[in-house]
């Protein structure tokens, strides 16, 4: 190939990349930019409406953060929600997509638009009939614990027990979108891996760890991180359930940042704690890349 073409194919290959590139300029570069400049400031209400009031305080509202047990709980809660409700939403979408995969389940059309109903209806929706049933006293589960003998659990507004009904929930709303993926990774597997394993005498559960498991590698690798950011990033679902409560066992630290620049209007501090959560979320998502290449 002459260096001409080459040349030729290059800049047209830019033109192509060149939309992309300034809509992540504008909508993702630029954004983290002046969210970080922000952090480095005191801006508040009224910096709102006359910016050169802001003060350039460096990291004082990093310092701040770290020495304030309002976001360290904050931090804990998000790394419950995200080290208990992502692996259980990730065991959930798979086993969903391994029954899916069967040809011998009938109305696998139905069953799949059923399972992925929760992802596409609307959180408030959702979150009403979700409170009848964590309802203590006329709640469908604690009708059914009623029933084999357990106590009442006021899963709302126990500080032990908030958490985990949150996780509940968010399992049942997300899980049907990791399952479609993982599906379409299951169907990518060849059939003849498993007739030839079958006939070996391998069983189901062989199969499953030497065939599945290695097969469903990438895409399991991509769903476990996206899954892990998006739980990072939680905030729908305690805000609408329980606004944080009950004495902050469930406020993450989005709600948190949401709470410091609209509620008081700290806007450098919601920008601090905003670069904070891209920190952690890098270390997270390094952390499972450096974990897949091992297992590799």
């Amino acid at each position: 190939m002459s260096s001409g073409l080459a040349r030729k194919k290059a800049r047209a290959a830019w033109w192509f990349l060149t939309p992309a590139l300034v809509l992540l300029a504008l909508f993702f570069v630029l954004p983290v930019a002046a969210g970080l400049l922000l952090s480095l400031t005191d801006f508040d209400i009224y910096a709102v409406g006359d910016p050169s009031v802001a003060r350039f305080v460096g990291l004082k509202n990093y310092a701040h953060l770290l020495s304030d047990g309002t976001f360290w709980r904050a931090v804990g809660n998000t790394l419950q929600f995200v080290l208990i409700g992502g692996p259980l939403s990730l065991a959930v979408s798979l086993a969903a997509a391994l029954l899916l995969n069967e040809k011998a389940v009938r109305l696998r059309g139905l069953l799949r638009t059923v399972y992925f109903a929760p992802v596409v209806t609307t959180l408030v929706s959702v979150a009403i009939v979700w409170r009848y049933l964590y309802h203590p006293r006329y709640g469908l589960l604690n009708f059914l614990l009623g029933q084999i003998g357990v106590d009442p659990i006021d899963w709302l507004g126990d500080p032990n027990w908030a958490m985990p009904a949150i996780i509940l929930l968010a399992v049942w709303k997300n899980f049907g979108y990791n399952m479609l993926i993982l599906l379409a990774g299951l169907q990518v597997i060849p059939r003849e891996l498993y007739e030839a394993a079958s006939i070996d005498g391998a069983g189901p559960w062989r199969r499953f760890r030497h065939i599945t498991l290695p097969g469903l590698a990438p895409t399991f690798l991509f769903v476990s991180v996206t899954t892990m950011i998006g739980y990072f990033q939680v905030f729908a679902e305690p805000y609408v359930m329980t606004q944080g409560g009950p004495l902050g066992a469930t406020r993450s630290l989005v709600l948190f940042m949401y709470e410091e620049g609209f509620r008081w209007w700290r806007m450098g501090m919601a920008s601090a704690v905003a670069v904070l959560l891209l920190v952690i979320t890098l270390i997270g998502t390094l952390i499972q890349l450096r974990l897949d290449r091992r297992e590799a």
